[in-house]
């Protein structure tokens, strides 16, 4: 079905595109691209592919490591593959800021408007578990999405916040080695994904997104380090909200630099002579040509722009850290330390907790149900919650935390609820005791909807830390489809109880 789009955008990108407008137009009229990316932090690309019910119609997306275009009709949201966090579903082209931001295992990164968690999922990919990720957006409902989908891919090294990024400088100042700024836009390119983007972009200015861009990226620059990149991208055509912002921030940082990004897959440059500021040196109009546009009629996917700059000193603001090798030292990590150490009184004794100290429990479960188990980082205790937290988190003291890192579960009444998050960041086999279904089995779509079951002793079974034994009938349960984790049960009377946690059932 063809989109109806406005007449002042048709009217713009005429006059931009010129002999392009009318494969641009056209775009318009085909149907829009789906696709996903798998989750290499439970199974790589190609064996998941091998493996996958509608591989059929999955083709690899060229740009995007394990990302591949996939039918609609194959409705993969309805999968309990999807359920066990072994795939994202995303637009393709939304998968190129975060290729760009070329993030290693170790790196410490900033995702600044990280909502719904896309990018942030894959950022976590490309930790492999390493390192430190700090997943912030501003807008409170949102980050319960935000937080459930680094849960459900299974991220064990996220800290989730609910933050105005002008809050954030401060206390991450020239911290990070890769921000993604992945920013607040008009949404342009979103027009034949969803038509309700249209009448929005008819209510709004573009004027109304260029100044909180402006703001994003110049406080995104403050937290980046000395030869660390920083990746800005939306996914709309406008110049003003695209070239113009990087030229700005270009005029306004000589500690900054355009770090050129080949023009493969179709994609096509920046747009310098798009640029309509005054004032500003053309050196940095000029540098914008490094930038890419990914546009509907000249790649598979809806549209995006990504520009991707390098620190290259301190600026006279931030803090110097190491080159591009690994994050730096400092103050902070000492910082980090004492607020874990806080966060860890507060748990202690609390009302409501029994009187229990909520890392005890912790442990005393862990051996119980997970034997041999060690979770990363340091253990951090906030009221009656518990969280495994990344070593390299800084003091969050007065910062509106969603999560404090990977959370464990809770302390009730002297016992030991594990969560969910601990349910799909295990391995099946840290488990003492472990349920396994199969996809095509109507028991795993029960399980997933909340249903209890019949307790069939053919399924149960002992993880590594039980030297093969046969596992007793009772107790908590890691639930597993196909071999992936998807939640906790309790064994009783021969009877599976779901823990599935009520917010993450299967509707």
């Amino acid at each position: 079905m063809t989109v109806r789009l406005p007449e002042p955008f048709t009217r713009r990108m005429r006059e931009l595109l010129g002999g392009e407008f009318g494969e641009f137009l056209a775009s318009f009229g085909e149907p829009r691209r789906h696709g996903l990316r798998v989750n290499t932090l439970k199974i790589d690309g190609e064996s998941y592919r091998q493996r996958s019910p509608f591989r059929a119609a999955l083709r690899p997306v060229p740009w995007a490591e394990a990302g591949y275009y996939c039918g609609d009709e194959d409705r993969p949201g309805k999968h309990p593959h999807y359920h066990a966090g072994l795939y994202y579903i995303q637009e393709p082209s939304a998968m190129a800021p975060v290729e760009l931001l070329d993030v290693r295992p170790g790196h410490r990164v900033l995702d600044l408007c990280a909502a719904p968690g896309g990018k942030s999922t894959q950022i976590a990919a490309k930790l492999k578990g390493q390192g430190l990720l700090v997943a912030n957006d501003l807008a409170r409902e949102r980050t319960k999405a935000l937080a459930r989908n680094l849960e459900l891919a299974g991220v064990r090294n996220a800290v989730v916040l609910n933050e105005e990024p002008e809050r954030l400088v401060p206390v991450f100042q020239g911290f990070f080695d890769r921000v993604l700024v992945d920013a607040p836009c008009s949404g342009e390119g979103m027009f034949r994904k969803d038509e309700s983007m249209v009448a929005a972009w008819m209510r709004h200015p573009v004027t109304r997104w260029t100044e909180v861009q402006r703001k994003l990226l110049r406080l995104a620059a403050e937290m980046l380090r000395p030869g660390g990149l920083l990746v800005y991208s939306t996914c709309t055509f406008s110049p003003e909200e695209n070239e113009e912002r990087i030229a700005e921030l270009l005029a306004e940082r000589p500690d900054f630099e355009v770090v050129p990004v080949p023009l493969r897959y179709g994609w096509a440059p920046g747009r310098p002579d798009w640029v309509g500021l005054g004032g500003i040196d053309r050196r940095h109009v000029e540098a914008v040509a490094g930038t890419v546009r990914i546009w509907p009629h000249r790649a598979e996917g809806e549209g995006h722009y990504a520009a991707v700059l390098r620190r290259t000193s301190a600026g006279g603001s931030g803090t110097a850290g190491e080159p591009d090798g690994g994050p730096p030292d400092g103050p902070r990590a000492a910082a980090g330390q004492a607020e874990a150490g806080r966060a860890a009184r507060r748990g202690k004794g609390r009302e409501g907790g029994g009187g229990a100290d909520p890392i005890a429990a912790w442990r005393a479960f862990r051996d119980e149900a997970l034997p041999g188990f060690e979770p990363p980082g340091r253990l951090v205790a906030v009221g009656d919650h518990v969280y495994a937290q990344p070593e390299d988190v800084p003091d969050l003291g007065g910062l509106r935390v969603v999560r404090h890192g990977w959370l464990l579960g809770e302390a009730r009444r002297g016992r030991f609820a594990p969560s969910q998050a601990l349910a799909m960041g295990l391995e099946a086999r840290d488990a003492a005791r472990r349920l396994d279904y199969g996809a095509d089995e109507p028991e795993a779509v029960k399980y997933l909807k909340g249903e209890t079951l019949p307790l069939e002793p053919h399924r149960l079974s002992p993880g590594s830390g039980e030297g093969g034994r046969t596992p007793e009938a009772a107790g908590y349960a890691l639930v597993c489809i196909d071999g992936y984790p998807v939640g906790w049960a309790k064994l009783r009377d021969g009877l599976v109880i779901n823990e599935r946690a009520p917010g993450w059932r299967w509707r």
